[in-house]
């Protein structure tokens, strides 16, 4: 029975996977000639501003075969910037493929890529890469990645390291693979005590088990330009890593990875199976599949079903976002990378074109969930963003795909507000300086860290019709994206504690009866009245930081991190390296990563990841409000055609 392997390949930004994926697509057959990322030739950089800045910025599906075994190579961007879209393919891959320098070695974004697939449980292949490249390491020292600890078993060794000629020479080196097996394989370390000695057979295989269960990291090498490696490389994937599973006649059970749009500007969404078969014409939710294509040995095949363990195209699913699951969702969602603590505002240089701005960013934020978009009435929309590289390809996209020129404003730390006590307000109908049709009563409750906004009934569940109480509901989470200082308001319970309404007469509807627009257009005056009662506190976020340097500089960084507001917690000498953990406030990230270099005559990486929110201290940033503010009376009445 054929096999289907779902592989990722990931790796530090210039590392060399995509080049790595173009000759893995060669050597297997699928393509007739190997494709540059300097030419802008390449298979899976398919967007026109891919290929000219030579990286990756969206991930792409690739298919080659290495025997029985049908092979779904997803490319990953490698700049932290589109950190998202990795999340994103780590929940569909069977296994992994980490490119790290031969020359660079470890760097920070490798070992923030390494660590995910290790909490995401995802088995990993090392290919060291450009050993062909001046100042390539052939003894590149993998041990001191500290990947978690895992240990890492050579299957060869670099010869003429550094050079044009440089070769990778395949082998295993038996004692070192023992040590590594023999922790894991009870019978492996059995067999040894017993007679001395373990077959160089028996050890192959059984490190392949260990490798495709995710307990060690196989490692080879090579080069993506020459070739050399790479053959060794892709037949040693199908054994090394596992092969995707699932019940084909099993209750339907995928995942959407990505949404695309097509020539006509329809939906099409990438998705992973894990169980079941998607048909066309089959009911997914409230939309139909009308076409599906399967990535099968080079391309995306029309077909009339996708089984169990393949990735599909479907076109037809009108609702589908980026996460979605189909059917009967698949695990748990596992490791997530730091949210987006960035925020720009940007602008149409045309004002005639803001209608056209909005739907072009709508559509952006439909393939990418994590841009929290943020419309403004004025006009302008706020993106949140990982880093100043992604604002670039925003505005790009922008330009090239939709025919828009932006202008950006300055890029802000994004901030939140969470309730620090309880407050409650009230509007009836028929009460002065009440215009509307309908009561409403609510009480806003500080909630848990973590939680979210939460929406709950403190009335009689059938004393107001659904209709008006999902209004009600669909109003409070819209309205607290803009707390009391204008940023979005988080862990807190919205209680309705009140409710009524006109009914429409016998006969049917009159002017006199209570329509969803009169709860919707009530309902953010009585929440903000309450949020302004049980007050509001600003939060920034902050990120742990690891920190690892050169002994002999620690002198230079700690009051470095003193300037950026960084808290030191921990300082760890480890031989001549120095390694410190602590926390550092978002905003002061990028001046740290610009000053570090400096500090460690370039030999300092820095890690960061998103830890929590605290309290601002000193002034209180405030951001800037959509029209229609609820917390101006007068002004808001007057917005939304109203009259007290």
């Amino acid at each position: 029975m054929a096999r289907t392997l779902n592989l990722g390949i990931l790796a530090h930004v210039d590392a060399g996977k995509t080049s790595l994926t173009e000759r893995l697509l060669h050597a297997a057959g699928a393509i007739d000639a190997v494709g540059s990322v300097d030419a802008g030739s390449t298979q899976t950089d398919t967007l026109d501003l891919e290929r000219r800045r030579g990286i990756t910025i969206r991930s792409a599906v690739a298919s080659f075969a290495v025997g029985d075994v049908t092979v779904n190579l997803i490319d990953t961007p490698g700049h932290p910037d589109f950190v998202a879209e990795v999340e994103r393919a780590l929940g569909v891959l069977d296994g992994a493929v980490l490119v790290v320098s031969a020359v660079e070695g470890v760097q920070a974004q490798t070992r923030v890529l390494a660590r995910a697939l290790r909490r995401s449980g995802v088995p990993t292949v090392v290919f060291v890469n450009k050993v062909d490249r001046a100042g390539a390491r052939a003894d590149l020292a993998l041990d001191d990645a500290a990947l978690d600890d895992l240990p890492f078993v050579p299957l060869g060794a670099a010869e003429g390291a550094g050079t044009r000629a440089a070769t990778w020479r395949a082998g295993l080196d038996g004692d070192r693979a023992l040590d590594a097996v023999a922790d894991h394989d009870d019978a492996v370390l059995a067999e040894y005590v017993r007679t001395g000695a373990v077959d160089e057979g028996r050890l192959r295989a059984a490190l392949a088990a260990l490798s495709r269960r995710g307990l060690l990291h196989a490692v080879l090498g090579g080069s993506a330009v020459t070739g050399a490696g790479v053959d060794d490389l892709l037949a040693a994937l199908p054994e090394l890593l596992p092969s995707a599973d699932g019940d084909p006649d099993g209750p339907l059970s995928g995942r959407v990875f990505k949404v695309e749009r097509g020539p006509a500007g329809e939906r099409v969404a990438s998705v992973r199976l894990w169980s079941g078969t998607l048909r066309e014409r089959d009911r997914v939710g409230d939309d139909k599949v009308t076409a599906v294509r399967v990535v099968h040995r080079g391309a995306a095949v029309e077909r009339a079903e996708a089984h169990a363990g393949q990735v599909a195209q479907v076109w037809g699913l009108a609702g589908v976002r980026v996460g979605d699951d189909l059917g009967a969702p698949h695990g748990t969602d596992g490791f997530r990378f730091s949210p987006p603590v960035l925020e720009t505002v940007v602008v149409a240089d045309e004002p005639g074109e803001r209608a056209a701005l909005h739907a072009a960013l709508t559509q952006l934020a439909e393939q990418d969930p994590l841009i929290g978009l943020r419309l403004d009435d004025a006009g302008d929309a706020a993106l949140s963003l990982y880093g100043e590289v992604q604002k670039e390809v925003v505005g790009a996209t922008l330009a090239e795909e939709f025919g828009v020129a932006v202008s950006f404003r300055e890029t802000t730390t994004f901030h939140v507000e969470r309730p620090v006590g309880v407050g409650e307000a009230a509007e009836r109908m028929g009460a002065d300086g009440n215009p509307f049709n309908a009561t409403v009563g609510l009480r806003v409750e500080p909630g848990p860290e973590g939680s979210g906004v939460r929406f709950r009934l403190g009335i009689e569940p059938g004393s107001l019709t659904l209709a008006f109480r999902r209004a009600v509901e669909e109003t409070v989470v819209a309205t607290l994206g803009q707390g009391l200082a204008g940023w979005q308001v988080t862990d807190c319970t919205v209680v309705l504690t009140e409710s009524g309404y006109v009914p429409p007469p016998p006969y049917g509807w009159s002017i006199w009866s209570s329509s969803a627009s009169d709860f919707r257009r009530l309902t953010p005056l009585v929440l903000m009245a309450a949020l302004r009662r049980a007050g509001t506190t600003v939060l920034e976020p902050l990120h742990t930081l690891t920190l690892d340097a050169p002994a002999d500089t620690l002198a230079a960084v700690l009051p470095l991190l003193a300037r950026e507001d960084a808290v030191p917690l921990s300082t760890v000498t480890r031989g001549r390296r120095v390694v410190v953990e602590g926390e550092v406030p978002a905003a002061h990230l990028h001046r740290l990563h610009q000053q570090l270099p400096g500090a460690t005559r370039g030999e300092g990486v820095l890690e960061s990841r998103f830890a929590r929110y605290r309290p601002v201290r000193g002034e209180v940033p405030r951001r800037r409000r959509r029209d229609g503010d609820p917390l101006h009376r007068e002004e808001y009445l007057r917005s939304v055609g109203r009259q007290a």
